[in-house]
């Protein structure tokens, strides 16, 4: 099989692990500008936290897998066209669409292939030929493997910028009914082992008086959760979210919604979510991380432990909590400001920077191209006094639908 053909495979193959993102680590190479191609096999784009746009080489070292989970489409049992890269050819390919500025790194993941120690090798391999070998500074994420011996994950964080296990499905009865091979407690441990590396190499540096020692995986660990393959719900999943933050600093959880594969197992669902679902995680994700959320509260918004559809969490609970309303623009604090629906956390940052030096009204709002009608039922401010939030008709106000009728879903930031 030619290299072009492999790419086209390998790279299809890997557009379902979503856990890729290039955030959280300094680029190294001294260039300026050049932020990749939008063509091609195989490159993704991902956005850093100042906003650049940062192309990646996504694929798999292989779609052959001795696994056989029920929701992925390259398990041992499917029916689809195989092909594996050399490491080599991995190498060769990432050099040359980095010199092409195609690139700006590396992701790469793979089927289980012989066994995980085997398979974490031939990734680590790749990794250290790009960085010793070639003198490569680009970004590298590593799709690490649990089962894979310790001392191999140590050597794939001294040479990636980041990590990643995919804990895949929120409960282990479910692992174990799509999954078997798949242990969540084994999971676990490896994030908790790679977690203490991490901390350990931060405060060794923190410390060192003379030579930096070098670094590992300093951009963090990330995993990845599989909506609608099983029958959790959004709390379960959001509940092992909120614990793999706290207990392993991860940098980010990504959900993905589940696809039907062919040939799925009968234990799958024969339909997908909706779509809609998937984005109202990455908002309640959002809340948690940088609004000052907790998960019950968040929950309670929703019903019988799934998040409202139509509204975005924020939204869903400002209207079950109306007595907390309406906030004073001029006068509340920082905390209660991030709570009102359509405020962002930058928003809300130039209002308390804004309000320290004349009073706010609510055309600043419109100013800073907010969404005015969505916001206003909820705040107090010069010449502004909402009408009551006791209001019927209230919801139907304030939830964004277009001209069919349906809920317009609304940016992560508000």
């Amino acid at each position: 099989m030619d290299l072009r053909r492999k790419l086209e495979i390998l790279a299809d193959a890997a557009k379902y692990d979503a856990s890729c993102a290039s955030s959280g680590t300094e680029r190294r190479d001294s260039r300026k500008g050049g932020l990749g191609s939008t063509e091609g096999s195989g490159i993704c784009h991902a956005y850093a936290p100042d906003g650049r746009c940062i192309s990646l080489l996504k694929v798999l070292l292989t779609n052959a897998c001795v696994f056989d989970c029920a929701y992925c489409v390259n398990r041992a049992s499917s029916n689809v066209p195989r092909a594996r890269f050399t490491v080599e050819e991995v190498v060769g390919l990432t050099l040359d669409f980095y010199r092409r500025n195609y690139i700006e790194g590396l992701f790469l993941s793979s089927g289980i292939i012989r066994s995980p120690d085997y398979t974490m090798e031939q990734l680590v391999r790749v990794a250290r030929s790009l960085r010793e070998e070639h003198g490569f500074h680009g970004y590298i994420h590593l799709k690490t493997i649990p089962d894979a011996d310790p001392a191999l994950l140590e050597a794939a964080g001294r040479y990636a910028d980041r990590l990643s296990i995919n804990v895949e499905l929120p409960q282990q009865a479910s692992l174990k009914r799509l999954a078997p091979e798949k242990d969540l407690p084994g999971i676990r441990r490896a994030m908790g082992r790679l977690t203490l590396s991490i901390d350990e190499a931060k405060e060794a540096r923190r410390t060192a008086r003379r030579a930096k020692p070098p670094r590992f995986a300093p951009a963090g660990q990330s995993t990845q959760m599989i909506v609608g393959a099983d029958a959790s719900d959004d709390g379960a999943i959001l509940g092992l979210s909120t614990t793999l933050y706290a207990a392993h600093g991860l940098r980010r959880v990504y959900y993905s919604a589940y696809s039907p594969i062919p040939d799925a197992a009968a234990l799958l669902p024969p339909v997908p979510p909706p779509l809609v679902r998937e984005h109202r995680l990455y908002q309640a994700d959002w809340l948690l991380r940088f609004y000052g959320f907790s998960l019950p509260e968040i929950m309670a918004g929703g019903d019988g432990g799934m998040l409202d559809l139509e509204a975005d969490p924020k939204l869903a609970w400002a209207l079950k909590h109306r007595d907390r309303f309406p906030v004073d623009l001029n006068h509340a604090p920082r905390e209660m400001l991030l709570r009102v629906p359509g405020l962002g956390t930058k928003t809300v940052a130039r209002l308390l920077a804004a309000r320290r030096h004349r009073t706010l009204r609510m055309e600043d709002l419109a100013r800073l191209s907010l969404p005015v009608t969505r916001i206003a039922p909820f705040v107090t401010a010069a010449g502004h006094v909402p009408r009551t939030l006791d209001a019927a008709d209230l919801r139907q106000s304030v939830v964004p639908r277009t001209a069919f009728g349906r809920p317009v879903q609304m940016s992560l930031f508000g």
